[in-house]
């Protein structure tokens, strides 16, 4: 059998050679001097009596020579050689005689006197390449292959880049790490948790934590000052292009501060991390609007300000006007709102608009009425209910001039503000209205501590349960909680949102009157939160925090659309694992030590 084997390849070790450079470093100033480079063998060429190999290694590209006149049987085992090989080779550097400037080292190259073949590799199912345009699937499942191409490889030494100067800064102001638990209590608020069975304890669960909250909470108890960590954090949510179910924070809790104190320090931090990583200056102080004029200029909570395009409010203007759409919206407390479109009248034809109308349904809008601005009047898909004169008035609210396009909304103002805000960011993109070099921080503060969960039918933290209310409003958790306004803020950076904190409640009494105004009594808030309120006891000082989405800051600063591209090995969108395809059954064996009975799909919908 073994005589049969022939051909066979067998991987060298090492065997004493020591690798001097990297591909991708050397340049004219090492002509002479004996190299040795190991790698990937990216492309080869057999031009008679000479052979090329692009070796390739995370710094680049380096052309190697084997020269059949003066190295024979190096030549032959050249000619061996296949993509994705991995080979390590010693030789003399020399002037390239075919210069290519479009690479780094494209005015040198390796005559080689020295090859090992350290490892063979099949046909590879993708190139390695950036303009490969194969699937996301397939490169998800291929993640080690895809991992090797130049891009992927720029975007996580950028990411390690980002630790790095991350940890420097809070390292400097005073900041400690602490790594809090990842098995943890289940928590009854926000998104689903992802549940672990604990096998001493039957029946019992941990969960993978959604964020180190209340951890941090009980740092600035324990006297720690200042915590930060990069921290992981899961989530059992739906997912979109910037979530994962599990991502990464940078997590930081302080005491003895307030907003001013927070926001300060984080400035001071992006204003560091751009510098490192973009080379580019970020004006300090960011801009502020609390989240009510966020949403009347916007319609959203984390706006887009590299363009204008901001919501006017018709509602005054239309008010008298007989047409049922607008006395409904009216009638009901909702309002009329209204965006320009500069130059959007020749722009959008009818079938456009009938898109942007589906666009707006999305966000729950019975529709969209459009209003063009011509030359000889106005031209409208309300015109038999509204006179030229309303119109006018309309297009003067909104500032439109001649070109434009007014589009409107009439509804709910929870409709009307989500429809208009996410259809001017949609329009932006469309018609490339910004400067996507443009870095436009702001933040966005005055929170309401509270938000109506129409599924629940009662009112919910906005953020979570531990922020403090404004000290204006304190008096109001007892009579109209609605109407509270959190110290919370948000980073928000070119319409997305970054970062988000507040002031924590460190009063064991407003923290009590905080969770009756949840509808949590006494004795349900000391059986899921006992812990925190027991540390409370004995003395908790003022602290606050804020938590940045890692991955999109990498995103941000990469200029990378899809959260995915900056995460090693990422989720799809159904928080499957195409590499190692989980999530998977679990033999019974596996279940029964874990005191777990899984029903079948029948049983479940009974």
């Amino acid at each position: 059998m073994v005589d049969e084997i022939k051909e066979v390849i067998v991987a060298e070790a090492l065997a004493g050679m020591k690798r001097t450079h990297l591909c991708g470093t050397l340049r004219e100033e090492q002509i002479g001097e004996e190299i040795t480079v190991m790698g990937w063998v990216a492309k080869s060429r057999n031009l008679g009596s000479l052979y090329f190999v692009d070796v390739r290694d995370y710094t680049g590209i380096l052309q190697v020579v084997f020269d059949h006149d003066t190295e024979p049987e190096l030549f032959e085992r050249a000619n061996l050689l296949k993509s994705e090989y991995v080979i390590g080779v010693t030789g003399t550097l020399r002037q390239r005689s075919s210069i290519n400037d479009q690479l780094p080292t494209g005015r040198v190259e390796l005559a080689v006197s020295q090859l090992k073949i350290l490892s063979e590799s099949e046909v590879p199912p993708i190139y390695i390449r950036d303009d490969d345009t194969v699937q996301e699937a397939i490169r998800l499942k291929n993640r080690t292959l895809d991992l090797r191409k130049p891009r992927m490889q720029e975007i996580l030494r950028t990411r390690s880049e980002m630790y790095k100067v991350t940890r420097d800064y809070f390292y400097d102001q005073g900041f400690v790490e602490v790594e809090t638990p990842i098995l943890s209590k289940p928590t009854p608020e926000g998104a689903r948790d992802y549940l672990v069975p604990s096998r001493p304890h039957p029946g019992s669960f941990y969960a993978l934590p959604q964020s180190p909250q209340l951890m941090k909470q009980l740092l600035m108890c324990s006297g720690f000052d200042r915590y930060i960590q990069i921290a992981r954090c899961f989530r059992d949510e739906d997912l979109r292009f910037n979530r994962q179910p599990e991502f990464t924070q940078i997590d930081m809790e302080l005491s003895f501060v307030e907003e001013e104190d927070i926001i300060a320090l984080n400035e001071g931090y992006l204003k560091q991390l751009f510098k490192a990583i973009k080379g580019m200056e970020l004006e300090t102080p960011f801009p502020r609007i609390t989240y009510r004029e966020s949403m009347d200029r916007f319609g959203v909570d984390k706006p887009d300000v590299r363009f204008g395009m901001e919501l006017r409010d018709l509602s005054d203007i239309v008010a008298d006007i007989d047409f049922n759409v607008f006395k409904g919206a009216l009638s009901s407390g909702g309002s009329v709102r209204g965006i320009a479109v500069p130059g959007g009248a020749s722009h959008y034809s009818r079938k456009k608009l009938d898109k942007l109308t589906d666009f707006a349904k999305t966000y729950k809008a019975k529709g969209l009425i459009w209003i063009k601005v011509n030359e000889d009047g106005f031209q409208s898909s309300v015109s038999k209910f509204v006179t030229d004169e309303k119109f006018q008035e309309m297009a003067t609210a909104m500032d439109a001039q001649v070109g434009d396009l007014i589009l409107v909304v009439a509804d709910r103002n929870s409709v009307v503000y989500a429809a208009l805000g996410n259809l001017r960011n949609h329009i932006a993109k469309e018609l490339q209205m910004y400067d996507p070099s443009v870095v436009a921080p702001l933040w966005i503060t005055e929170f309401p501590l509270f938000e109506y969960d129409e599924e629940e039918e009662r009112y919910v933290a906005m953020h979570h349960p531990f922020t403090a209310p404004m000290d204006e409003d304190l008096d109001l958790l007892d009579s109209t909680p609605e109407v509270c306004r959190a110290k919370a803020y948000d980073i928000v950076i070119n319409g997305d949102e970054m970062g988000g904190g507040s002031i924590r409640i460190h009063d064991p009494k407003i923290q009590a009157k905080m969770f009756k105004a949840l509808g949590l009594g006494a004795e349900e808030a000391q059986d899921k939160f006992g812990f925190l309120l027991e540390a409370f006891k004995y003395g908790a000082p003022p602290h606050g925090g804020l938590a940045y989405g890692f991955d999109r800051l990498c995103m941000l600063l990469t200029e990378e659309e899809n959260m995915r591209q900056v995460i090693a090995f990422p989720k799809t969108q159904s928080a499957s694992d195409p590499l190692t395809g989980a999530p998977i059954p679990l033999a019974q064996e596996q279940l029964e030590e874990v005191h777990i009975q899984v029903l079948e799909e029948e049983e479940v919908n009974e």
